[in-house]
């Protein structure tokens, strides 16, 4: 009897025991969960790191339950035996064949001992409907758990985050929001993908998605002011940077608001209306997007004007192959955005301190550029070549780069140590050349020419990529090379000798596909814009960024509704982005004007749950905020505030984004984003 006591004494301090360190476990699990942080300090939480939490968090929950079930039994079983502490257990002597006495436990203790069967662990097992039960709760909780939303980075979104140093952080562009929010709406059926910077699973469980922005508040006042915004700085585990539209001269409710045709959508305007300019008159869902990242001279009405005719060789103009903003941007072209040409383009320069508006007769530049590897492990300039429309090489030169070579890589660019021995050009020469050379409205044609301009250190505003434009993949994200383009489109062997390739020949041939191009029709050697080639469907499904649709529409084809409301002049620009029409009657979208930020946040918050997709717009006065202004604080407590009922009236789970878009005179923006769900313990 002793020994039994003593045993479930030292079961019940064990459990005990287990229940505390589990207690204690949970705990410190949650507050890095829900804080980003541990009790001892402030620790960045990786992803992965969240993820191993997280399934460690759910093994306790059903460790703990069946420890407590455990314990349920323990005690009753216990309690049944002491329900008669005074009567006698029946003993039963048996002799075995050696003529000894045997005494056996009664047959009622046995009966017992057989009843609660015990783990490998020394537990009692659970069985029946005990068990039943147990398993019933852990597959309600893993279905729950696999079909919650989930909202991760990926590497470059991670580069953008708030977490890494400034010096080493890559802002993402308000395209990039953009595409997770039409993600969130139509999920795979979405002509563009968030897949670049982030991924979001489940997107179908969401009740909302609900974006806030906030005009004219910056990274840089949230970073100085961070005691003012304590519900976003503890709420908000993505805090991203973004690159501003106003640094790049656009608008912030257009550029979220546009989409770029897709190439369906393409196939299906042309034949309706003939051409892309046609249904931009006669459409009023489809717009003409400019992106101006350059100093373009607005008093050049010569060149700014329409020029009628085109050139005798070409059929249409030679500015639907240039690459608009956002495929710059897609390309990592070099581009003189503010935040961006002070950290990640130090050091680049403007091919031109001014430029002329393009046009149909622009001339075309090819320049195609040679490198080498140098000691501190990047490529730098050893030779480039120009060719202009005559298929002339008016200018050909090798470069002296300013860091020690390591490998001339020889085999691709065709340097050696003997061709740049006596060499005495460097890079800012020939900077200062091409800047000569390079006319004010030239468009520049190159294969992957944003290499080149890297190489080159360089930045322009015209640009037709041969690698774009050019495609028999039927795939966009693959890339075709210009050797093979030359032998399939030209009849021409390139780079077919060992010693490497030649600049010249390289831009020669460059030139020659878009001369190809212009003189045969926009879609020429184009597979997935071409249905005779390959019918394939690329992804993204992009036909061209000169010209767009409504993000709007794109959110709600699917039968979801979509909620704007606005200050002042800003909701009658979403609704002229919705459709032209504007007094046109919108199907599945609801656009309200409201006069003060107050009431456009108190309309968010009755309404917020009533829609799939939710977007409020506030303005706040630049002369508020300013450095001379002593209401800032208030002012930014008060915007903290209204995060915070909005962030309190979405149903779970929904997806809450804040988005400051920056200033005009400088200043990036920065992108909040919580995935607001209910906890699975």
């Amino acid at each position: 009897m002793l020994r039994d006591h003593l045993k479930i004494i030292f079961n019940v301090t064990r459990t005990f025991l287990s229940l505390y360190i589990i207690l204690i476990s949970s705990i410190t699990f949650c507050y890095w969960l829900i804080y980003g942080k541990s009790m001892t300090g402030d620790i960045e939480i990786s992803v992965k790191r969240k993820q191993r939490i997280e399934n460690k968090k759910k093994k306790m929950a059903a460790l703990l339950d069946i420890v407590k079930l455990n314990e349920y039994d323990r005690q009753k079983n216990k309690n049944n035996k002491t329900e008669h502490p005074d009567a006698q257990e029946d003993i039963v002597c048996t002799i075995n064949t050696e003529g000894i006495t045997e005494i056996d436990p009664s047959p009622k203790k046995k009966l017992k001992t057989e009843e609660i069967e015990l783990g490998p662990s020394g537990k009692p097992k659970l069985q029946g409907i005990e068990l039943a039960e147990l398993k019933k709760m852990l597959r309600e909780k893993t279905s729950k758990i696999r079909q919650a939303p989930k909202l991760y980075l990926r590497d470059v979104g991670k580069n953008a985050s708030l977490a890494v140093d400034l010096e080493s952080r890559c802002p993402l562009f308000l395209s990039d929001i953009q595409h997770l929010i039409m993600y969130s709406q139509v999920g795979v059926h979405s002509p563009y993908s968030p897949a670049r910077w982030c991924g979001l699973e489940k997107y179908n469980k969401l009740m909302n998605v609900t974006m806030l922005i906030i005009e004219n508040i910056s990274l840089y006042h949230y970073e100085a002011f961070q005691s003012q915004f304590e519900f976003m700085k503890s709420n908000f585990y993505h805090k991203i940077e973004v690159v501003s539209p106003h640094s790049y001269n656009d608008d912030i409710v257009q550029e979220l608001s546009m989409v770029p045709l897709s190439a369906t959508q393409m196939r299906k305007l042309v034949t309706e209306y003939g051409t892309l300019e046609e249904a931009t008159k006669l459409c009023g869902e489809v717009f003409n997007t400019v992106n101006n990242f350059f100093p373009i001279d607005s008093d050049d009405q010569s060149t700014k004007a329409q020029i009628d005719g085109l050139p005798s060789s070409d059929k249409f103009p030679r500015t639907h192959l240039l690459l608009s903003g956002w495929q710059m941007i897609e390309e990592n072209f070099p581009l003189p955005i503010k935040g961006l040409a002070e950290r990640k383009y130090s050091g680049y320069r403007l091919t031109k301190k001014k430029y002329k508006h393009v046009s149909p007769h622009s001339p075309l530049i090819a320049i195609d550029c040679e490198m080498c590897k140098t000691e501190t492990g990047d490529l730098e300039l050893t030779r480039v070549s120009v060719v202009n429309e005559k298929h002339e090489v008016i200018y050909d030169s090798l470069v002296k780069p300013e860091n020690k070579i390591v490998d001339y890589l020889t085999r691709f660019s065709g340097i050696n140590s003997k061709m740049l021995r006596n060499v005495t050009k460097k890079l800012r020469d020939v900077q200062d050349e091409l800047s000569e050379l390079i006319p004010d409205d030239a468009i520049l044609v190159g294969q992957s020419l944003s290499n080149d301009l890297h190489a080159l250190k360089m930045m322009h505003p015209y640009v037709i990529d041969t690698s774009v434009i050019y495609n028999i993949t039927g795939d966009r994200i693959r890339k075709t090379k210009l050797q093979t383009l030359a032998r399939e489109f030209l009849d021409e062997k390139i780079q077919a000798g060992h010693q490497g390739h030649c600049s010249s020949e390289d831009s020669l041939a460059c030139m020659k596909l878009a001369q190809l191009k212009l003189g045969k029709h926009l879609f020429f050697g184009d597979a997935v814009m071409s249905s005779v080639r390959s019918r394939q469907r690329a992804y993204p499904d992009m036909g061209t960024a000169n010209y767009a649709t409504s993000m709007l529409k794109q959110c709600t084809k699917s039968g979801n509704t979509a909620n704007i409301v606005a200050v002042d002049d800003i909701a009658n620009k979403y609704r002229y982005y919705i459709d032209k029409d504007t007094s046109k009657p919108l199907k599945n979208i609801n656009c309200t004007r409201k006069d003060s930020n107050k009431q456009v946040v108190e309309h968010l918050c009755s309404t917020i749950n009533e829609h799939q997709l939710n977007i409020a717009h506030l303005r706040i006065a630049s002369d508020k905020i300013d450095e001379s202004s002593s209401n800032k604080e208030k002012i930014f407590k008060t915007i903290d505030k209204w995060v915070s009922k909005v962030h309190s009236a979405s149903n779970l789970p929904s997806l809450v984004g804040v988005m400051f878009s920056g200033q005009k005179n400088g200043g990036n923006g920065l992108c909040f984003l919580h995935l607001k769900q209910e906890w699975i313990v």
